[in-house]
């Protein structure tokens, strides 16, 4: 484990690395116990550092010998690596260290997941591999041999020599260690080629474990599918001769883009109609998207430090949603993206864990894969894109390619060639960059004589370490209806740049109704007073697909929130709002179903505690429900007609028509179960022939207080599926009152399928309990007290998993004094836990702060 003593590393701290690599090569002998791994190293000093002595990084290694130029050396080692005397000139440094990956549960270096040897190195795991400089900056072409009894030996670049018991592979290409990668285990391999548009043929394969070959077609497609989209939109071709992907059941994240060999958790790669859900499958499109855009924002072109991590995942983030885009509806698209920016990054920046999109200092950085990093970062992008046009963001985009291919560079870098490609001054727009927070956006408005002004004022308010903010460049996407609905100003961009300021339309007849923030142009809160009649009037005229949601979530929110405090009854113009939505079918069917997705129970809660006051969360849990019932029945002639419409006939495609019509179908299903109590649910599931259908099915009858004989029939079927068995786990917890959340997470913490080492099913249980509004924040405290007995258990097998995790309580202080004193409680239990990780550490100070 990291040592827990917190050291802070600072932006402004950064030094060039003493010395740089010209080569690297390696050879692993493999034994689950003890492999040996023998480094052979060519160093330079580098001309443009200041000097320095000679540090290689090293954590939980068993140093055998070193040499230089062949002759043996005796470093001095401490727990955070070696120091030794080297030559003023080029040397070859060697090393042979032993690891013991079995041994290995924090997943992170060399580690067995089931008997199969896989690394996983980013952010700092190269260094519990071998003795090495294992920072981004420093990089440099690997050659590795692997030598043991596995029938599979894959590593980054080419292969360039196979025997028995040996493999040989070369990545041309200079990497930083973060990117190393090995697998060696039994697997097989779904096998295909893709033809670049220079008419190179490149070797594709996913490989995996005997008995999942058949779950593997769909990754195979997406990956061909990426290739393609990333030369015809962005004209970058691949540049290796190989593209290997494998699923691993043990792993931390979702994916990594090793050079040439991608990792994958199983969960991101493994679907068949049987086992994945369409929204399993696009999900897997979407990360073997964003893996394979790495190749070039990430790996050609990496990060100078981790601070500029955003520089390659918020890049790389926003491209693969545009490939989504692409491929399904651009619309639903952006309302998901949406709704997941202000689910998990917007608590984040409005609690104790805000932090800039590039952060300024950390202790741990495993703790800043964060959505501010990956989803704020993607907005950022897409506002700049807003900024400098299609054909600025292209031509920046070349340059950037061009310029800096085969560097780890800066936000600085980045743009610069922005500035340099468009003529544009970016020095405030870079603010976007350097201050937490989300900014504030009010409107006030006047109409007279045919002129409308909008006066907008914004406000980022304090967060930890920045007390003051300055004004943000926001690009305010805009369009004007006249009160007949007509569009009689199409959008247009007005882009703010002082913290108060005014925008005018003249030649109007009448007063406009505004449609602002079109496509959530600017990732902030906007705080108009905007009446109910105006609402409804957006959400049944308005052109921009986003905002006509907008209005109908806005509606839902305000709704939701008068029952909350008075017991009003449910809004008849939202109930008639979606009805008239769902009716038309000239939306198609994803959209539809968008609007019945009601704001999630934390955002109410933030919510009521952005207007000062303190949310309950069992009254919000109630008045969800209340809605729900309402839509229910005010749909009650529609939803069966609709669902009827929506059924799919023919061999299942998870294509956006399909996925589309299930989405749409199941939404229905879930109205027609709280008036037939489970009835067509139960049909449903004994007719279902995917794993879309059957397990929609499930939750209806769960939510109805039913499904004994399902639950028990789909253990049956799925027991030896491990991901099929996350989703049996998952469900329960889900669908469970609010009463019975933390008991039902309890007793499954002791099924004999529960395995806490396992990443994927931690979180099926604890992260399903935790996203479990009212179940997890439970008035006796009992949901924080549960989540924190597994996080002091979890936090010395993997720090890592645990330390994520402990992001359930940063909302904890918005919430009544009772329940403030139950999560500090646990809170403090975990950070007076002897031995805590520097992982866990960070987190439980910054919200305990």
């Amino acid at each position: 484990m990291k040592d827990a003593a917190p050291q802070t590393v600072h932006l402004s701290d950064y030094a060039p690395p003493a010395f740089l690599v010209e080569e690297v090569h390696l050879t692993f002998r493999l034994a689950p116990r003890a492999t040996r791994v023998l480094s052979r190293i060519c160093f330079r000093p580098n001309p443009d550092a200041a000097g320095g002595a000679f540090f290689l990084h090293g954590e939980e290694l068993t140093l055998i010998r070193a040499a230089i130029d062949g002759a043996e050396v005796t470093p001095e080692l401490t727990a955070a690596g070696l120091t030794c005397t080297v030559p003023d000139g080029p040397f070859t440094w060697e090393a042979e260290v032993e690891i013991a990956p079995e041994a290995n549960t924090a997943l992170e270096g060399l580690y067995m997941s089931r008997g199969m040897y896989c690394t996983q190195c980013e952010a700092e795991g190269f260094r519990k591999i071998t003795y090495y400089p294992d920072r981004p900056d420093v990089m440099a072409p690997f050659t590795v041999r692997i030598e043991g009894e596995a029938p599979v030996m894959l590593s980054n670049g080419n292969p360039v020599g196979v025997g028995e018991g040996w493999a040989e592979w070369h990545d041309p290409w200079p990497k930083p260690a973060y990117l190393f990668a090995l697998v060696a285990g039994d697997l097989v391999a779904e096998r295909g080629s893709f033809v670049t548009r220079s008419g190179r043929t490149v070797d594709l394969a996913v490989w995996v474990r005997p008995g999942d070959e058949g779950k593997c077609a769909w990754a195979m497609e997406a990956l061909g599918t990426s290739m393609r989209w990333d030369e015809e939109r962005y004209g970058r071709e691949y540049d290796l001769d190989v593209f290997n992907i494998v699923a691993v059941d043990d792993f931390n994240m979702g994916a990594m883009e090793n050079k040439g060999l991608n990792i994958f958790n199983s969960a991101a790669v493994l679907a068949s109609p049987e086992t994945a859900t369409d929204a399993n499958f696009e999900r897997i499109e979407s990360i073997i998207a964003h893996e394979y855009f790495h190749n070039w924002t990430g790996n050609r072109i990496t990060c100078r430090d981790w601070f500029q991590l955003c520089l390659k995942e918020g890049l790389t983030v926003f491209r693969d949603q545009e490939f989504t885009a692409d491929l399904r509806s651009a619309a639903v698209k952006r309302i998901e993206d949406v709704r997941m920016l202000r689910a998990r990054q917007f608590p984040e920046d409005q609690g104790p864990l805000a932090h800039p999109v590039r952060p300024e200092s950390y202790q741990e950085i495993n703790n800043f894969y964060t959505a501010t990093v990956y989803e704020k970062g993607a907005e950022v992008i897409g506002m700049l894109k807003r900024l400098v046009g299609d054909d600025g963001y292209a031509k920046a985009l070349d340059l950037y390619f061009d310029r800096h291919d085969g560097q780890a560079c800066t936000i600085e870098d980045w743009l610069k060639v922005f500035e340099d490609a468009t003529g544009r001054d970016l020095s405030q727009f870079k603010l976007w960059y350097e201050q937490a927070g989300t900014p504030r956006l009010s409107v006030e408005e006047s109409f007279e004589g045919g002129t409308y002004t909008l006066t907008f004022t914004q406000h980022t308010p304090p967060t930890p370490g920045q007390e003051e903010k300055k004004p943000l460049v926001l690009p305010i996407a805009l369009g004007l209806l006249s009160p007949n609905g007509d569009e009689v100003v199409p959008t247009r961009v007005l882009e703010m740049t002082e913290a108060r300021q005014s925008f005018t339309f003249e030649g109007l007849a009448s007063k406009p109704v505004p449609s602002i923030l079109r496509g959530f142009s600017a990732p902030v809160v906007l705080e108009r007073a905007a009446d109910r009649d105006e609402r409804a009037f957006l959400m049944a005229h308005d052109t921009d697909p986003f905002n006509k949601w907008e209005a109908g979530r806005a509606l839902a929110r305000e709704s939701l929130i008068a029952t909350v405090r008075t017991g009003a009854a449910p809004d008849a113009a939202w109930l008639e709002g979606v009805a008239a939505i769902l009716r038309d079918e000239s939306f198609e069917p994803a959209f539809r179903a968008q609007m019945l997705a009601l704001p999630t129970q934390s955002e109410l809660a933030q919510s009521l505690a952005d207007r000062g006051e303190t949310p309950d969360p069992d009254a919000i849990w109630g008045a969800v429900e209340g809605l729900k019932e309402a839509l229910a029945l005010h749909l009650a002639d529609l939803a069966p007609a609709l669902y009827d419409a929506m059924r799919v006939t023919g061999p299942y495609i998870p294509d956006a028509e399909q996925s589309g019509k299930r989405t749409l179908a199941n939404a229905m299903l879930g109205l027609i179960t709280r008036r037939d109590g489970g009835e067509r649910a139960a049909r449903q599931y004994a007719e279902a022939d995917n794993m879309t259908l059957t397990l929609a099915a499930l939750a209806c009858l769960l939510r109805a207080g039913k499904g004994s004989p399902e639950l028990a029939a789909f253990h049956e079927r799925w027991q030896d599926d491990r991901l099929v068995m996350d989703k049996w786990f998952g469900l329960q917890i889900m669908e469970a009152t609010p009463e019975a959340a933390v008991e039902t997470a309890r007793r499954l913490t002791g099924h004999p399928a529960f395995d806490m080492k396992n990443p994927n099913r931690f979180r099926a249980v604890l992260g399903a309990l935790a996203g479990h509004h009212a179940g997890f924040h439970r008035a006796d405290g009992a949901g924080y007290a549960l989540l924190a007995d597994w996080l002091i258990r979890l936090d010395p097998v993997n720090p890592q998993t645990a330390a994520r995790m402990m992001t359930a309580f940063q909302t904890w202080r918005r919430y009544d004094a009772g329940r403030q004193a139950h999560a500090r409680a646990a809170l403090e239990r975990i950070a007076a836990t002897p031995g805590l990780s520097r992982d866990g550490a960070e987190m439980v100070g910054r919200m305990l702060a």
